[in-house]
């Protein structure tokens, strides 16, 4: 581990022993205090070796439960307390981070939490705050002091979901599930002891945990926990193929947002022939993203598929056999994949047929049992174990598997069902596109019609229209046409680098709310609109309008008018303007 860019090559070294120790430390800590197998220990911290003494501690014990720290204090508050938290360990005051302004916040809002331990802080026993770092001293570093037997089918760990779709929900995680994927990502990876690993994807996520912990850990190999904050530290990726060099690196796991900045910066004289292959599995890579970086480094990259409803990896191209670029190649060992033609009333109607697109179902030791939250477990099961992804795809006649887009990604124009994937496919063909991301916008005569969002290469220039144009000649069907193409400075992300279509579509959905009440707004120009989650209808339109209770019926009558020809759920806030 080392915590900045500027001291990679005077890194903190941990061997397995001490980890080991450290990690039965924690279980012993707490098993003291009360907290068993079937409690939930959340965890909010950066990426840090107190970090995996803590998610295998935790594991070890009682059900770990990692957050991201970069959460508000309400979806922390709500994730603590679906998980019904025991304990909390979370990094104390630090600079640059507001974790514990956080916790302070949502301490008394967790009815359940017993006990809190403050990693690289003096805690306040008095105040029900451990120091971490000081009580694990008070234990044996040598055993489980509970002499737990853990069983297979037990619970290991909640894992909340990135957020892409709608507020995040936790997926239960046994013993089995990541036992089983660790064993097949070092299986496929051909990943041995003496390999070395970079870790720069956070540990409050699957990817971090399993690809670039579990994985190298179940085999002995060297993890390199890139700084705190990973990829997103300064000076990290410029760094890069440096620190490649410097730690002889074999492998490492990023995002396709990673692999665009990356292939903007020149290898030079580093030395990175050790690097065997990197992987991709986050998102779907685009073409372009996969050819600049490809040229540039030299490296190949083995794109695979995963959710963290699948513990986390499901296929991945073969590293010796061949490597279909677009593909998310062949299911992992013991995993069962397949794409299915499903209902409305969410059945199987069959097995596609090779090229075929439809709805991508998993089965399999790695397949997890469920949500915490039971509201959230209807309609995601397909019947005989059978879990469905919400991922479309298509599977050749070669077996490779191919991802086309999100079941509910789709943009429905004028009845035609548009994949935006073939919009973003042909704008990474674009020499001055670095990334897209196409979205459907609603409309009052098409239902949605499609916008894309561009980020351009540095130094790169480019009109909307041309962008138009470029789609108008390359995409296949005419409705899949952007109806226009914006350009961002800064594509947003979710917190693990995937581009947050959520984001996209909220501003989408605003914008298009606001234009169609922009005659209100001569009178009411302190109107605004914004998009928040809804647990049963996925999405609301706030509308806030200052009005006085006499003006209000008519108003409302006038907004429901002006409204119609959306399919969206709206309510009305009679406040001043935010």
């Amino acid at each position: 581990f080392f915590a900045d860019a500027g001291s990679f090559q005077n890194p903190i070294r941990l061997t397995y022993r001490q980890l080991l120790g450290r990690v039965h430390q924690t279980a012993n800590l707490l098993s003291d205090f009360g907290i068993g197998p079937d409690d939930a220990v959340s965890i909010i911290l950066p990426n840090l070796p107190q970090t995996h003494f803590a998610l295998w501690g935790s594991e070890a014990s009682a059900i770990a439960s990692p957050i991201n720290p970069a959460l508000s204090v309400e979806a922390i508050r709500d994730i603590m307390n679906a998980a019904a938290a025991k304990a909390l360990i979370a990094l104390g005051p630090a600079p640059n981070t507001d974790i514990w302004e956080k916790v302070l916040r949502v301490r008394g809002e967790v009815p359940t939490l017993k006990a809190i331990f403050q990693v690289l802080g003096p805690g306040d026993e008095k105040d029900g705050v451990y120091s971490y770092e000081a009580a694990l001293e008070r234990y044996r570093p040598e055993a489980l002091q509970s002499r737990r037997d853990i069983a297979p089918d037990e619970i290991a760990a909640y894992f909340h979901t990135g957020g892409t779709t709608g507020a995040p929900k936790l997926a239960r995680h046994t013993h089995r599930n990541e036992v089983h994927n660790a064993w097949a990502i070092s299986v496929a990876g051909g990943l041995v002891a003496g390999d070395t690993l970079l870790c720069g994807l956070p540990l409050y996520h699957v990817n971090g945990v399993i690809v670039t912990g579990l994985a190298p850990f179940s085999v002995g190999a060297t993890v390199v926990i890139l700084t705190p904050l990973g990829y997103r530290a300064p000076g990290l990726l410029q760094d890069f193929f440096k620190i490649v060099e410097f730690y002889k690196a074999n492998f490492f796991s990023a995002v396709p947002t990673v692999y665009a900045a990356l292939a903007q910066i020149p290898v030079g004289n580093s030395d990175v022939s050790s690097l065997q292959f990197a992987l991709c599995g986050a998102a779907p890579m685009p073409v372009g993203v996969f050819e600049s970086f490809e040229k540039q480094t030299g490296l190949r990259i083995l794109e695979g598929y995963g959710l963290t409803e699948g513990t986390c990896a499901n296929s991945v191209n073969p590293k010796d056999g061949e490597r279909r670029i677009g593909s998310i190649g062949f299911r992992l060992p013991f995993q069962e994949m397949k794409v299915v033609k499903v209902d409305r009333q969410g059945m199987v109607e069959r097995d596609c047929r090779p090229n075929e697109i439809g709805v991508i179902a998993i089965r399999g030791p790695n397949v997890f049992t469920g949500y915490v939250q039971e509201e959230a477990n209807r309609s995601i099961w397909l019947g005989d174990g059978w879990l469905r992804t919400g991922d479309l795809g298509r599977q050749d006649s070669e077996g490779y598997f191919w991802i086309t887009g999100r079941e509910k990604d789709l943009i429905i124009r004028g009845g035609h069902n548009i994949d935006p994937a073939q919009i973003e496919s042909v704008l990474s063909t674009h020499p001055a596109v670095a990334l897209s991301a196409a979205v459907g916008k609603p409309d009052a005569h098409a239902g949605e019609a499609p916008v894309a969002f561009v980020l351009l290469k540095p130094q790169s220039t480019a009109e909307p229209q041309e962008l138009v144009r470029w789609c108008r000649e390359r995409v296949d069907e005419p409705a899949a046409v952007p109806k226009e193409v914006r350009f961002l400075d800064e594509m947003p992300l979710t917190s693990i680098g995937k581009v947050s279509k959520l984001a996209l579509r909220h501003l989408t959905i605003t914008e298009a709310c606001l234009e169609a009440l922009a005659e209100l707004r001569p009178e009411h120009p302190e109107l605004t609109a914004g998009v928040e989650d809804h647990p049963v209808y996925g999405i609301l339109v706030v509308i806030r309008i200052h009005a006085v209770q006499d003006e209000q019926p008519g108003l409302e009558d006038k907004i429901r008018q002006l409204l119609s020809p959306f399919a969206m759920r709206y309510k009305i806030l009679w406040g001043p303007g935010m």
